[in-house]
């Protein structure tokens, strides 16, 4: 009961205010174990692959379309991070974006089918694996060795043993809070590996560096960079998140390929970042 008491009280005190409200992982196990609700079409690679200089190890889990298995045809790969809170209440956090069940009723409705790769995250090393700059509070960053891990190991191994579309404009990367951050990065440093970019409430209170690397790494202008937050997420995140949009728009991005998004009473949670993957999916790959 102690142990379960201290789990709990410590899930409750990883939070940070800064940009609005930060959820750190803890990684605790529940008292009561959830059920599973991860569709059939979604599983967890056999083993886990490591992270290149870091000598960690981290978990792939894979959704592959309805009818892959009745079908030729190869798909597009949406990359995305805290892979745990993607698919199976059984191991999110807090609550799951339920991925699985929104793609599988998008393949109904419109046809369109995709890949979606969820990269576990560490941990206690989330807020360094995540972002590519130092913080004073949180420390060293790791995050340009955690892009080698999904550029140099995992998307080689997914374009090799499925099949995918792997140019640019077909591959996504996604992810919020840290996970946006480090997907705003992605699509600005790997601009001929990510053609698209989903940043829910992205942290770019972590580090002011990301403004100037932003400046000196300019993406793509075919590029489609979707950002979205809730307005209840703080003043910290809506200034920044303004910042942003003013600078991408003085660097002569097209309109029509950015979109900014506050979503009214949005908080930072997966509840916002669900509800919103649909329309972020279908924004990103020109769904009508």
């Amino acid at each position: 009961m102690i142990k379960w008491l201290d789990c709990r009280l410590g899930r409750l005190l990883a939070v940070l205010v800064t940009a609005g409200v930060l959820l750190s992982l803890s990684g605790c196990d529940s008292a009561v174990p959830r059920a599973s609700t991860a569709a059939q079409n979604v599983s967890v690679l056999p083993y886990p692959f490591l992270i290149p200089g870091l000598e960690r190890e981290r978990t792939v889990r894979l959704y592959l379309p309805p009818n892959y298995a009745t079908e030729t045809r190869s798909y597009p790969v949406i990359y995305m991070h805290d892979g745990q809170n993607l698919f199976d209440n059984a191991s999110a956090f807090a609550d799951e974006w339920r991925v699985d069940e929104s793609l599988n009723a998008l393949a109904k409705t419109s046809g369109r089918e995709f890949i979606v790769v969820g990269i576990d995250n560490g941990g206690d090393f989330r807020m360094n694996e995540l972002s590519p700059w130092p913080n004073k509070r949180f420390g060293e960053a790791q995050g340009k060795a955690y892009m080698e891990l999904i550029v140099e190991v995992v998307k080689p191994y997914i374009d090799t043993n499925y099949r995918t579309l792997s140019d640019a404009n077909n591959t996504a990367i996604m992810g919020s809070s840290m996970g946006g951050l480090i997907s705003h990065y992605a699509v600005h440093n790997y601009p001929d590996v990510f053609g698209k970019a989903g940043i829910f409430s992205p942290s770019y209170w972590y580090s002011q560096d990301v403004f100037s690397d932003t400046k000196l790494h300019r993406s793509k202008d075919a590029a489609r960079l979707y950002v979205l937050y809730g307005s209840e997420e703080g003043d910290g995140m809506i200034s920044d998140a303004d910042k942003m949009q003013r600078l991408i728009k003085q660097q002569g991005h097209p309109r029509v390929n950015m979109e900014f998004i506050t979503v009214p009473g949005g908080q930072h949670n997966e509840k916002l970042w669900g509800q919103s993957f649909t329309d972020a999916v279908k924004w990103l790959f020109e769904i009508h």
